[in-house]
């Protein structure tokens, strides 16, 4: 039996130089995806007013809740648009998953489906945030542009 290391051989060869140029721009799309993604529930937050969103996030026991609420704006709403930009990526992108795994414990009595208000999507987004916080800003970010990062 031998065994192989590196990448796989394509079945179209051809396709190298396209993968090449392609693959950077990978985790360019999943991080600004995902960063917007949670900005918008940030805005929605801002939106309706804090005061409101305070009042669910008390019902949930955190308390003093408007204090919590703005975490969460800071997380969602600035910390979205920071991991969209690739900037204090290894910052906000734990922030969020440590978030999304408060939330998901949240959910959890609910099942798993999102259909019943459980725990799918913030688990899903919770893993992808800890992918960006794992792997970093990539190549086309503002931190690699400053030339720092966490």
């Amino acid at each position: 039996m031998s065994s192989t290391t590196g990448e796989p051989k394509l079945l179209l060869p051809f396709l190298r130089p396209f993968y090449n140029i392609v693959e950077p721009l990978s985790w360019l799309i999943v991080r600004v995806a995902a960063g917007l993604t949670l900005a918008v529930h940030g805005w929605g937050k801002i939106a309706r007013g804090p005061a409101i969103a305070a009042k669910a996030v008390g019902e949930r026991g955190f308390e003093p809740a408007l204090m919590w609420t703005y975490v969460l704006i800071g997380i969602e709403f600035v910390g979205g648009i920071c991991i969209a930009l690739g900037l204090l990526t290894r910052f906000f992108a734990p922030a969020a998953a440590i978030q999304m795994l408060i939330i998901t414990m949240i959910y959890w009595g609910n099942g798993f489906s999102w259909l019943n208000r459980g725990y799918e999507f913030t688990l899903l987004w919770g893993a992808i945030f800890l992918a960006i916080a794992l792997r970093g800003p990539g190549p086309y970010s503002l931190d690699r542009k400053i030339g720092w990062t966490l």
